[in-house]
């Protein structure tokens, strides 16, 4: 498919961004290398993870092409003690981990500012100031070097010599395995407990899955860790049901760290890179581990998609919230909900505004809308909330159809964007406001553009920081009828 001109645009800002600010090291690095790293900015600032709804996420590393390439050996010469990572060069997950916090913010406003020119000069506005973890790019004074904020963490796991399981990250490029001690990205704690998974497996031999051959049981491994609370989650991830000496090693993965609540099996017996197969069972504790965002409460299950960086998912929500304007009375229509979280919090915003609105939830996941209603009645919203198991597009095009009312719409597509149809829908919809936050600001910027042309114009659009040390950028867009 041939590249848009806003991919090209975004793609030739953050390359060029990248490479004048490391112009002084460009002596002291060989061709190869150079022109590694340029690969890389093109293909993050286009897309995110592979096979995920959202970007920036440690999980990518367990997904990588050449399987064929797998080996034991270490990769000494791409190990560097002196840098903020050991593994930063083979892991390849915090490309900008060694550059100053205020030049990686540049460099993402500088792209973000490429990308949406036209759509800005067309609207008369400017592109906000990136809100870094901690800042916002333009605020005096120094600034932070964000460390532990991913509270999601995952290993793959492949068998070593004499009955050893490896595991930690692939090498980028590559099936080779590199360790990880610890990761100063992830939240505390959360590496030692999939390390420590990959030594029970050993001594209870329970064998480690073989890509290339398709044995072996232990496949992956996800950790989640609470933020506003202390509560672990870990799913383990294996080829087939049955395990040997089963029970005691779910107990003794329940027992490496006492903040864990839950213990998951999900099994997976499919080829290929998806981490996660159909079947998820709980082996240990509570179905479900609890967090909070912006005074909310949410459980969240094992297959739940829940944002990996919670203090800037409270950041980026809380712009959203801010956008809708909601008054009394307001329907607010939540599509692509997922659990609830976006639009509860809005709602439970509201209610503490003493604002009374009604939410309206769509996802076509069933266990999303499960959890999405669950926690409405955690929340105390049941009475102010309803969520619906359906397409999105086809959702809205039947509610077109009716002349139904929504006063605000709220958009968190996964990053392909919306659909044409969908946004077709929503314009003759009329909602008031429409709030559109969006991991991949390509497809957004592309959205924008059909829902100008719909009736709508263009407030605000915000970069947030995600996912410091990274290229990848999400934004949030604010939109109002004409």
């Amino acid at each position: 498919m041939a590249e848009s001109r806003a991919e090209r645009k975004a793609r030739r800002a953050l390359i060029e961004a990248a490479e004048g600010s490391e112009e002084k090291k460009s002596s002291k690095k060989s061709k190869p290398s150079q022109d590694a790293k340029g690969k890389s900015a093109k293909g993050k600032v286009k897309t995110k993870r592979s096979g995920s709804r959202h970007g920036g996420d440690k999980a990518s590393h367990v997904r990588s092409k050449d399987s064929r390439k797998d080996s034991a050996q270490p990769a000494r010469k791409i190990v560097d003690p002196k840098s903020p990572c050991s593994i930063m060069r083979a892991c390849g997950g915090c490309t900008a981990l060694n550059r100053p916090y205020k030049k990686q913010l540049a460099t993402k406003q500088a792209a973000m500012e490429e990308l949406f020119a036209e759509l800005c000069e067309r609207e008369g506005i400017a592109v906000d100031p990136i809100r870094g973890m901690g800042v916002t790019l333009g605020d005096p004074g120094k600034y932070p070097a964000p460390r532990g904020f991913r509270h999601k963490a995952a290993t793959p796991f492949a068998p070593g010599k004499e009955g050893t399981v490896r595991c930690g990250f692939f090498e980028r490029g590559t099936h080779k395995i590199v360790a990880v001690p610890e990761c100063p990205v992830e939240a505390p704690g959360a590496r030692q407990i999939l390390n420590g998974i990959a030594r029970e497996a050993e001594r209870l031999h329970i064998p480690a899955f073989n890509e290339d051959k398709h044995l072996g049981l232990l496949r992956y491994a996800v950790v989640r860790c609470g933020w506003r609370t202390d509560q672990v989650m870990v799913t383990l991830v294996t080829a087939q049901r049955d395990l040997p000496h089963a029970q005691e090693f779910f107990e003794a993965v329940a027992a490496l760290d006492p903040h864990i609540v839950t213990v998951a099996q999900n099994i997976n017996g499919r080829p290929g890179n998806a981490i996660l197969g159909e079947e998820t069972r709980i082996v240990y504790g509570a179905e479900c581990m609890r967090d909070q965002l912006l005074g909310c409460e949410f459980d969240i299950s094992p297959t739940a998609f829940y944002q990996t960086n919670p203090q800037q998912t409270e950041l980026l929500y809380q712009l959203a919230i801010d956008g809708m304007d909601l008054q009394q009375g307001d329907i607010l229509m939540d599509a692509y909900c997922g659990s609830g979280t976006i639009g509860l919090c809005a709602a439970k915003d509201a209610q503490n505004r003493g604002v009374g609105i009604m939410l309206l939830g769509v996802e076509r996941n069933p266990a999303g809308i499960a959890d999405a209603r669950r926690n409405a009645e955690l929340n105390g919203l049941t009475r102010s909330a309803w969520f619906m198991a359906d397409d999105a597009t086809d959702y809205i095009l039947d509610a077109a159809d009716n002349n139904e009312h929504v006063d605000v719409l709220s958009i968190d597509p996964p990053r392909a964007g919306s659909t044409p149809e969908f946004l077709e829908a929503a314009c003759a919809l009329k909602p008031r406001r429409i709030t559109y936050i969006s991991c991949n600001p390509v497809t957004q910027e592309r959205d924008l553009h059909q829902l100008l042309d719909g009736g709508y114009r263009l407030l605000k659009i915000t970069p947030v920081d995600m996912f410091p040390h990274t290229d990848h950028t999400e934004t949030v867009a604010v939109l109002e009828r004409r």
